[in-house]
């Protein structure tokens, strides 16, 4: 078996654009690409250095070998039942992107695909943190997430007509700077660090409370369990406790089953 190419710091990370959903067609798909390529390497790389190619799977084929997986799936159960974990079958960083999910409440896949993207590119491991201190024997860890601030639908920006999401600067994560005093993400709705904005919010882990990585929001809640699937969930999962995706093929054998079944489905609920 050849075992992948090794990534190369000075180029480009090559990104698998999977599509294993059933609430949306290659084409819906591939066509939302381009503005997501365009939001990488035009506006995410100059402010965080890191740029990717991403590199389309249609239904039915197979990913390259040494690719990163933006896996687009219906929800967290599907995800689970065509074998998609915490990392790819080669041990390689994954991003989930839960269309039926976003579809059944209103929200734009398209978001959310930018969101998890930029994500994973920023924090591939979902391990990096920034320490705040508040004096001697206290502070908190904030959570790399990059997009979880302000990551609501109509804050995003548009991109030909996809809508692409918001995501702060590495400024947002420097607490010394005085508000106002630079620009702390892309569409500029944040005006000092650590600000959240409505709907926005941020993992944190105190590290006197004993609680763990719990989630912060703009009205200062804090909730302790993550959605399953989520990068939240698999920053809580102890490491030795994450697992590799299935091989690819196995997981098309399953989702050929899947999507049977779900047509079984609509069929006897049409009759």
């Amino acid at each position: 078996m050849n075992k992948p190419k090794q990534q190369n710091a000075n180029q480009p990370i090559q990104i698998a654009v999977i599509n294993a959903s059933t609430v949306l067609t290659d084409s819906q798909v591939q066509a939302a690409i381009p503005a997501l390529q365009t939001q990488v390497s035009r506006d995410f790389a100059p402010a965080w250095g890191v740029d990717a190619n991403l590199n389309f799977v249609p239904q039915g084929t197979n990913p390259p070998a040494g690719n990163w997986w933006l896996t687009i799936l219906d929800d967290a159960d599907q995800a689970g039942a065509l074998g998609y974990h915490d990392l790819t079958a080669e041990g390689l960083p994954i991003g989930k992107v839960f269309a039926g999910t976003d579809l059944k409440y209103g929200s734009e896949w398209t978001v959310t695909a930018s969101h998890e993207l930029l994500e994973m590119l920023a924090d591939p491991n979902i391990n990096l943190t920034v320490f705040i201190q508040n004096d001697n024997t206290t502070g908190r860890l904030y959570a790399y997430e990059v997009c979880d601030a302000c990551e609501a639908d109509n804050l995003g920006y548009a991109i030909g007509n996809v809508t692409v999401s918001d995501f702060v600067y590495p400024s947002w994560f420097e607490d010394f700077r005085p508000p106002n005093s630079t620009q702390f993400d892309f569409g500029q709705n944040l005006t000092q660090p650590l600000q959240l904005v409505a709907g926005g919010y941020i993992g944190i882990f105190d590290i006197s409370a004993g609680t763990g990585w719990t989630q912060l929001t703009q009205q200062m809640h804090s909730r302790v369990r993550g959605e399953v699937g989520t990068r939240r969930e698999r920053r809580r999962t102890l490491r030795t406790h994450w697992q590799k995706s299935h091989d690819h093929a196995t997981i098309m054998k399953r989702a050929a089953e899947y999507r049977a079944r779900v047509s079984q489905i609509v069929r006897r609920a049409a009759a």
